[in-house]
């Protein structure tokens, strides 16, 4: 109530109009969403475009469930393809699982090559550089070693580049089995939050980047602007090579379609650094689309109306309003669009996902750093550079 008081009728309707502008944002949001999902799909597992694929995927250590995550990608509906993994050295715990792989799945071609041979700050780009060199065919489709996929995944992520005005072709990701809160919070935040962000950019911008866990291109459209060789010192690979490619007049394909990825952190503090690491890069990668997610914080928002303006009528259009919506994107994105059940009973972490978001925001302005598998690095010019160097 003291706070309402020390603010003038005038300066209390600028404020709660702009507290509104989160509202327009979630509008878009919802129109994006239904015109996505409920738009004819590109999406044809049936295709008969079935080229050979080269399926490509550096690894780093062993992630949870490491062999069934590998297995899934030899069990594909497709005629035919290899799988390429690149590790760095002969002591990566990942190579006795991926020996394993070659013994029990003697009819696919699985190759493993050790070390990038190049010397980059992003060791991942630089391992899919020299898997790109390896593989044996033009079509490439490049995963993380976190995801799991079912056998008609080949087929749907490389349908879509039949069509040569395609320059490449990426999909959704979801958590598959959600044992702790945190890992519940996390999807709460990728239905209400991230994908709803990515279909806002492509609506009124475009496709002009790819998610991370599964690419599909080829190696003609890679080598038209250098390949992941020009981008092996940068962070944010998967936003550079949907924009590159973008840049050289070939669309990116968004799938209505998901892999699966299993979670990799444990805990809050776990959830909330590899969030803010990865806000913290976008910082520096867009930095006025950064500065811009101030209006997209509808909690934050509706809490300062609530704040200066203490009534029902307040409170419910604000605080109702915010709820209500949010709700009806995370359905939108999660039950409608991307056939997840047990949505329903995540809704009330949404309040929780958009403190941590909004404080995350905030805590970016303040790092200089991110820290990234061990190591601390400086983001200078779109490069990564190790501290130590710079110091």
């Amino acid at each position: 109530m003291c706070v309402a008081l020390l603010i003038i009728p005038p300066m209390r309707t600028a404020i709660l109009g702009i507290a509104a502008i989160p509202f327009i944002y979630y509008g878009i949001a919802v129109y994006s969403c239904l015109r996505f999902f409920l738009a004819k799909s590109k999406l044809d597992a049936s295709n008969e475009f079935l080229p050979p694929v080269s399926n490509l995927k550096p690894v780093r250590g062993l992630d949870p469930d490491a062999y069934e995550n590998f297995a899934s990608f030899c069990r594909q509906d497709y005629p035919n393809y290899e799988i390429l993994f690149c590790v760095g050295d002969a002591s990566d715990p990942a190579l006795p699982v991926l020996q394993r792989l070659i013994d029990d799945f003697p009819n696919t071609q699985i190759r493993i090559v050790i070390g990038s041979g190049r010397e980059a700050t992003n060791d991942k780009v630089a391992k899919l550089a020299r898997l790109v060199e390896e593989a044996a065919h033009e079509h490439l489709v490049i995963s993380d070693s976190d995801v799991r996929v079912e056998p008609t995944y080949l087929r749907r992520l490389v349908a879509p580049l039949a069509d040569a005005g395609t320059g490449a072709v990426t999909c959704f990701y979801v958590p598959g089995e959600e044992k702790t809160w945190v890992q519940r919070l996390q999807d709460v935040g990728m239905l209400s939050d991230f994908y709803p962000g990515i279909l806002v950019a492509k609506q009124l911008d475009g496709m002009k980047f790819a998610l991370g866990p599964t690419i599909s291109t080829t190696r003609s459209y890679l080598r038209e602007f250098g390949g992941y060789a020009a981008i092996e010192n940068k962070p944010a690979d998967d936003l550079l090579i949907g924009r590159l490619i973008a840049e050289h007049g070939r669309e990116v394909v968004l799938l209505p379609y998901a892999v699966v990825t299993v979670p990799d952190y444990q805990s809050f503090r776990e959830l909330f650094f590899k969030r803010l690491r990865w806000i913290t890069v976008m910082r520096h990668m867009r930095p006025w689309g950064h500065v811009g997610l101030i209006f997209t914080l509808g909690l934050p928002w509706s809490l300062l109306a609530v704040a200066i303006a203490p009534t029902t009528t307040v409170a419910v259009a604000y605080l109702g309003g915010y709820f209500l919506v949010r709700s009806v994107l995370t359905l939108l994105v999660g039950s409608t669009g991307l056939k997840q059940s047990g949505v329903w009973s995540k809704l009330a972490l949404i309040p929780v996902w958009d403190a941590m978001a909004s404080l995350i925001w905030l805590t970016s302005f303040t790092r200089r750093s991110i820290r990234w598998r061990g190591h601390d690095y400086f983001i200078v010019k779109g490069d990564l550079v190790p501290v130590r160097l710079s110091e």
